[in-house]
């Protein structure tokens, strides 16, 4: 319906003079009517047609005017029915009553044409508007939730199980969408994969960035390397061509790419710009694995190098993202680096309570519970 063609209109009134003045009236405006006589009626008939507006007397004996409203409003599929009451003169309080149950409009009787118009027309045209609105944002919320599945795609649906070693990730995106990914897989040299990134922005943009990122990493990881380089490889030329073909777009990720040998617990690393990841030694101390480069797709002259540290026994690895240290309580202050390893320092009976325990505590400090960042973790225990 656009704005210049008839509305379907159910008039309700319980005297059928006035049923029928108005029937006649909005007939030859050109509007499809219909009416019913209590307020029974009127809400069977909502629930079985169309009705793009209702005009609705206030007082009918039975159900009268206020229960229909009050009974409409909280019907998710009848509260968009713009609603006009119609009362006496005398009856002004019972029509303040009608808009705080979420009438749109009124009209006084005996009803005058000219408002009779002017208000049916102005209430029509604002359902259109409400119509086109709600439309809108359902095709973006079902477009949302395609991104969604369609991301969940690139991340993986299983982590994989490694003798000797306790691996758990978390993944709470803070939109339906998000810049943040994790993986852990196969090396074509035999070793552990470990990879975690965070996109800068956030949302749609974000996504489609973070599968671009993620995709080259993979692909380029899975070349065979004859010096054992995956991870530095893998960096160096995804931070190329980023850098190169999408410097127009002023996006970049952060990363955590490892190598771990799983016999001797080798861990080689480049840290793009990340967070420094945690290693949790047996000692009760805490080892951050800083960042050995800058954040990739910057420059594509950057420059990365290759760290390495061993994983014993008893030991955990955790990398995250900045979505839980940059969690703000309502004084702005952000959660930050210092309380993360606070929260490691208390032992955890496995890798997925540690993480579960710093998204609490994330969102207990947030106050409201709501993150504003993706917080997304990866961590490997190697087992006594």
């Amino acid at each position: 319906m656009t704005i210049t063609e008839r509305g379907r209109i159910l008039v309700v009134d319980d005297n059928p003079n006035n049923r029928d003045l108005l029937s006649r009236r909005l007939t030859r405006r050109g509007h499809l009517v219909a009416t019913a006589e209590n307020g029974i009626q009127c809400l069977e008939m909502l629930r079985a047609q169309r009705f793009d507006l209702l005009v609705l007397d206030i007082m009918m004996p039975g159900m009268d005017g206020y229960e229909v409203l009050a009974r409409i409003k909280p019907d998710e599929r009848l509260r968009h029915i713009p609603v006009i009451v119609v009362s006496a003169l005398d009856e002004l309080d019972s029509v303040v009553r009608c808009i705080e149950l979420g009438a749109e409009d009124y009209l006084v009787k005996p009803i005058n044409s000219i408002l009779l118009n002017a208000k049916i027309d102005f209430c029509l045209e604002r359902k259109l508007l409400r119509d086109r609105e709600r439309a809108f944002l359902a095709a973006v919320k079902q477009e949302l939730e395609l991104g969604r599945r369609t991301q969940a795609d690139f991340l993986p649906a299983r982590l994989p199980a490694v003798a000797g070693y306790e691996l758990a990730a978390a993944f709470h995106p803070a939109r339906e969408v998000a810049g943040d990914f994790y993986d852990a897989f196969t090396l074509p040299d035999g070793r552990l994969g470990l990879l975690l990134g965070d996109v800068c922005d956030k949302g749609v943009g974000a996504a489609l960035f973070m599968a671009l990122t993620r995709s080259l990493l993979r692909a380029f990881a899975d070349e065979p390397q004859p010096d054992a380089a995956g991870p530095l490889h893998a960096v160096s030329v995804t931070n190329t061509y980023i850098a190169r073909h999408h410097r127009q777009s002023h996006m970049y990720a952060t990363l955590f790419f490892g190598a771990l040998d799983q016999t001797s617990g080798r861990l080689s690393y480049v840290n793009a710009g990340h967070p420094p990841a945690v290693l949790l030694r047996r000692d009760g101390t805490q080892l951050l694995l800083d960042p050995t480069g800058p954040a990739a797709g910057l420059m594509p002259e950057s420059s990365f190098a290759v760290a390495e540290v061993t994983l014993y026994p008893g030991e955990t690895l955790l990398i995250y993202t900045d979505g839980a240290t940059e969690a703000r309580d309502g004084h702005g202050e952000l959660f930050g680096e210092e309380r993360v390893l606070a929260v490691l320092r208390e032992p955890a009976p496995n890798a997925a309570a540690l993480m579960e325990r710093i998204e609490r505590a994330a969102r207990a400090h947030a106050g409201d519970g709501i993150l504003v960042d993706d917080v997304t973790m990866l961590s490997i225990r190697r087992l006594s």
